[in-house]
Formats: structure tokens, sequence, C-alpha cells
């Protein structure tokens, strides 16, 4: 029994086909191939609309989905971290319930698969009922010396109830034991100490890291000056031990990452050309593959501001989308980070960001055998983008899983 599809026109996860294709399955998913409408045969769906495979969040934090709405916007990333710092402690049973709503709306919005940041097993149950794929990445933060080995040794206790309960699964669980890893929360929350503990776990694994997220990290890394010092006060920490680095964050933290990671960098909102160049003067000395996450309705709700995509373009840089969480964004749509980057960089064309949101975020999931692209044998969900006209989005276009 096969399932057919065709709208206006088919995205196959690399280029927006023409109208007059038809995207063919079997009942469980698994694409068979596109094919001319005239050979098709009978029983095909059609739809108004652009077909493409499901899309991929590559940077969400499903476990502070109780905090929806709860935090103000354009505060600034101190603010807003001390916040999350603060009040993100809910009764168990709200902040469970906050996290099966955020994975329905996920799924129906077309999400096939996630990268998921977890400071605790409390996300473990919703994702044992496989609906979608995940990469936990296993939050390791810790800014005091001292406490590296206390802090490393608690994530790992995580990191292991994340492997323990996707074994309890049978062999051919999505919820896969080896799709969760340690990752550091950001350069001004990990000491050198822990980055190289993290760094000596972490061996060709892929990992994920909050990168120049804003100017207050630049300034604090680089100066020790700025809006962080407000933040280390208000928590108590004695940061008397840290001394800036006279460098842009990215250039003081990323030589401590050299096991041959794969790694996904977050927001990027003031990263530079002479960041990017750096990158690729330390990749040269291993395989290190990069992956530039942007997460723009969350960079408007925090700070009010926007990494340079183009130049990010121009530098070739491998770029993957994402959401953030809850606390920093109004929902859980790919399709509105989309919307946002188009209306704030309208030369982007629609065909090269649904490439990032497709075949590029499951590459760098290490997911593209089986999600991304509607090539025969892969499994990657089917959704409906309606309200697509010359192949630009309005405000009311929306996204649908289909199948």
């Amino acid at each position: 029994m096969y399932r057919k599809f065709t709208g206006n026109n088919i995205f196959t996860g690399q280029q927006i086909l023409p109208e007059g294709n038809v995207l063919i399955t079997n009942e469980n998913g698994v694409v068979d191939g596109i094919v001319a409408a005239a050979d098709a045969g009978d029983n095909i769906e059609t739809f108004n609309g652009i077909i493409s495979p499901g899309f991929v969040n590559a940077h969400c934090h499903l476990e502070l989905s109780h905090l929806k709405g709860r935090i103000p916007e354009k505060t600034g990333l101190v603010e807003f971290v001390f916040k999350i710092i603060t009040e993100r402690h809910f009764a168990e049973d709200e902040i469970v319930a906050a996290i099966a709503t955020a994975e329905d709306e996920m799924l129906q919005n077309g999400i096939v698969a996630v990268g998921d940041i977890c400071n605790n097993a409390l996300t473990i149950p919703q994702k044992k009922k496989e609906r979608l794929y995940y990469h936990n990445f296993i939050e390791v933060s810790g800014f005091v010396p001292a406490f590296a080995q206390d802090r490393f040794d608690r994530s790992v206790t995580i990191l292991e109830q994340y492997r323990s309960a996707a074994k309890e699964n049978d062999q051919y669980s999505i919820f896969n034991d080896q799709c969760s890893t340690l990752s550091p929360h950001a350069p001004y929350s990990v000491s050198p100490q822990l980055f190289e503990l993290i760094n000596n776990a972490t061996e060709n694994k892929l990992v994920t890291i909050h990168n120049q997220e804003t100017a207050a990290e630049e300034e604090f890394i680089k100066n020790k000056t700025g809006d962080f010092l407000k933040l280390y006060e208000k928590m108590g920490s004695d940061i008397s031990f840290f001394t800036p680095t006279g460098k842009s964050s990215l250039q003081s933290w990323y030589p401590g990452l050299n096991k041959n990671q794969s790694t996904i960098l977050v927001h990027n909102v003031t990263t530079s050309t002479a960041d990017i160049s750096f990158t690729k003067i330390q990749n040269l000395k291993s395989e290190i593959k990069n992956w530039f996450c942007l997460c723009p309705n969350a960079n408007l709700y925090i700070t009010n501001s926007l990494p340079d995509v183009n130049m990010l373009i121009q530098e070739q840089c491998n770029i993957v989308l994402g959401t953030d969480s809850l606390a920093s964004n109004h929902q859980l749509n790919i399709l509105e980070e989309i919307k946002t980057l188009q209306s704030n960089f309208p030369q982007l064309k629609l065909e090269t960001m649904l490439q990032w949101a497709t075949i590029n975020g499951a590459t760098a999931l290490q997911m593209d055998s089986r999600l991304g692209s509607f090539e025969k044998g892969k499994k990657p969900g089917v959704v409906l983008i309606e309200g697509v006209e010359n192949q630009q989005l309005d405000k009311n276009s929306i996204s649908k899983r289909i199948l």
C-alpha cells in the first residue's frame, strides 16, 4: 500500500521541484521515490502548498517549556540567565505536563528531530514515547574551578540516566543510547578546568555550545567588564580567578575542544569574519565539522538583535535552525524562524532556508541516513507548507505534519 503526495511544489531536501511531481511513500512513511504525475497512477493526495521533508530543530530546551511567557522580553542575556537560574523550579508534574504540550506543538508544526539541551532527566518519559527523534545534549556548567569535578560528575550521572533509559527500549528504538552526549553550556559558565574534563570525555562526539549570544559575553571574556559582572555578583560567585583573554569569546573557547568533536555553535550573534577564519585555521588540524545554528526569534526575544547571516553565508558556514526554548520564544516552530529570517534578510531564498531546516539539520544531528530529504529508503516525515506565493512566505504561512 503506497501513499502519494503532490502540491504546488515538492521540496526534496535540496531543491524545490516544479508542479507536476508526486512523492511516493509506503504505508510506514518510507520514501519510494518522486515521479512525474503522469507516471504516478491513481489515488494521489493533492495539497495546496509545498510538500517538504520534516523539519529539524537543532537547538531546543524542552525542559524549560513551563517558563513560557514568564520571562520578560528584550531585557538582555544577563537578566534572562538570572531569571532562568532563579525561576525555573516548579512542581515536577507541571514541568512534565508542559514538556508533553511542547512536544505536541513541535510534532504538529512539522518537526521530526530535535537537538535538545538537558540539565535533568525530566524529559526522558516523554522521549521514550518515540514520537520524535532526539539528540540529547547533557549540559555541563560551572565557572568556579574548585567545583569542576563535582559539576562534571553530576552531568555524567544525568548522561547515564538518558543512556540507560534508551537501552530499556528494543534494539530498533529511535531513542538511541548513542544519541546523548555531554556539552559545555557557554564560555562564560564553564571554567577551563571543566572545559578540559568535557573535552577529554567527548572525543569524536557531537557537542553543542551557546556561542557569542550577546555583546556582553564578548566584553566579559575579552576584558572582564560589562553586565556579566553583575550576574556573578547576584549569584554570589567569586570570579577573582578569571583572567580576561583579550580575544573574542569564540577565539577564547574554541581551542578547548580539540578531540575531533563535531560542534553545533548556537546563536552566533556577535560572530565575526575573523572568528570564522580562526575556526578554519584551527580545523586544518583535525576533521572537526562546525554547524552554526540560528535561533532568530530567541535572539529578538532576549536581546533584540540578530546574527550577521549574510556574513555566515559568504563565509560558506554550515547553517542549521533552532527555536531555543519557550522561555525565550513564543512557539516551537521552525517555519516561524524561517519567516523571521525572510523578513530581516529578504534576499534569502526559501529553498536555502528549507535546506537549513531539513537536510542540514539532519546532517548536523548525524541523522541524515534516515531524515532530512526525500531520498529513497529514508523516513523523513512529510510536511505541508501552506500560504506560499512565488516561493515567499507571509505572516499567515503555516506548516503542518501530514505524515
